[in-house]
């Protein structure tokens, strides 16, 4: 299995940066390998056919765009349903009796508690409490967990795993990986998600009772030559489903979901503005090795049970800042003039007793918000109240902004209703 593992992560390369930016930020980062020639999803010829502008994204041919600009496809996912190729997401397997036992070494979540066909997002996380990479960890009724994390951090999550994998093996676990190579992943996103999908469903997957965070094995259009794993869950606030499908069934399988007529291809640049409106963090950008997950505001990945055992990697750090608080917190914030981008400074006001006080994670343009100017960013704990005025530095010109609740856009995902107390 180690050496397995090695070959994988020889063959991936180093791979950064890769869940999407948008467009009217986009260009070739420094952080990604775009010198060597790019790898190509089972999908990439699919892509060129429907005109996709595919670019050299962090080591990976990947569209863009299509025809449709970035706001028009942001705006559809919202009203409609839109279909992402997320192949270059890194998927496997963790297997054997001891899989939840050896996972939850790794991560800060509550594996051993989570129902069976459910999914939950997580960290790993180092000894010092910063993020190495955010995934979901799917507990299936198969006898293994299936573990979904970013192209921009496989060569790193990989290396993590193998060597915590023999660790783990001369421990005595009965634990495996497997790499999903031959595997593809799209994102259907949007209202309209269900919709779509329902007609290649077996009527014993009734969608009405299938919520956010659930996942079933099944076949599509009741062929068994077609197995697919479908998750609710998704990257962009929306309802909708992630499929992964081998590369062989994959573009019949985005073939019949397009023939719905509801349903359009979308690329990275509206995925991006998209997760930001949501909320949601891009590694790389908003987290990262040097962030906590209370830093971040993620500390509801943390499971109670996982609080109480303080087992996991960088525990002691972490549930100190829990108890007395980081910092520094992940805000949002909006702005009037140019937007602010990643690394823009934050400074406390425009007096001349200002100072710095954060910066600027990831800024756009809000397609549902008439472009409001909108993003994340970090800044001094006895700044982050809601409502709080700061200035912001774009271009050598000062910006007023103010520091704003998130989601940006109300989230609408497809949750299991809740019980009244009585």
């Amino acid at each position: 299995m180690s050496s397995f593992l090695t070959r994988q992560l020889i063959n991936r390369g180093l791979i950064l940066q890769c869940r999407g930016m948008a467009l009217t930020s986009w260009k070739a980062s420094d952080k990604c390998n775009t010198n060597s020639t790019p790898r190509k999803t089972a999908l990439h010829d699919f892509h060129v056919t429907k005109l996709g502008r595919m670019v050299n994204f962090c080591g990976w041919s990947l569209p863009v765009q299509y025809t449709s600009s970035v706001i028009q496809s942001h705006l559809y996912t919202r009203s409609d349903a839109s279909i992402f190729d997320v192949s270059h997401m890194l998927q496997i397997h963790v297997k054997g009796s001891d899989r939840v036992r050896f996972f939850e070494k790794l991560i800060v979540s509550d594996l051993e508690n989570l129902p069976e066909n459910s999914a939950c997002l997580t960290l790993y996380t180092n000894d010092k409490g910063g993020i190495l990479d955010d995934l979901i960890v799917t507990k299936t009724d198969q006898g293994y967990l299936y573990v979904v994390s970013n192209a921009g951090r496989a060569t790193q999550d990989l290396a993590h795993l193998q060597s915590q994998l023999e660790k783990a093996k001369r421990d005595g676990l009965d634990v495996d990986i497997d790499v999903l190579d031959n595997q593809s992943l799209i994102a259907l996103q949007g209202p309209r998600s269900a919709e779509v999908l329902k007609p290649h469903l077996p009527s014993s997957l009734d969608l009405s009772k299938f919520y956010f965070m659930q996942s079933r094995l099944t076949n599509f259009d009741n062929d068994s030559s077609i197995p697919c794993r479908i998750n609710r869950s998704g990257y962009t606030g929306e309802d909708g489903f992630e499929i992964s499908v081998s590369h062989a069934n994959i573009e019949r399988v985005t073939n019949a979901l397009l023939s719905s007529g509801i349903a359009q291809m979308a690329g990275l640049g509206a995925r991006d503005s998209l997760r930001l409106e949501a909320g949601l963090c891009l590694y790389g950008n908003d987290i990262d090795e040097q962030t906590t997950p209370i830093e971040a505001d993620l500390a509801w990945t943390i499971g109670k049970r996982r609080r109480q055992l303080a087992d996991f990697p960088g525990a002691k750090i972490i549930l100190e800042q829990l108890k007395t608080g980081p910092s520094r917190k992940r805000v949002g914030i909006k702005s009037i003039g140019s937007c602010p981008r990643s690394g823009a400074e934050i400074r406390s006001g425009r007096g001349e007793n200002d100072h710095i006080i954060g910066k600027v994670t990831s800024g756009c343009p809000s397609p549902s918000l008439k472009l409001l100017n909108i993003g994340m960013a970090y800044i001094e704990t006895p700044y982050a109240k809601i409502g709080n005025k700061v200035a912001v530095n774009v271009r050598n010109r000062t910006m007023d902004a103010e520091i704003v609740k998130m989601p940006f856009v109300p989230a609408n995902y497809y949750k299991a209703p809740t019980s009244k107390k009585k």
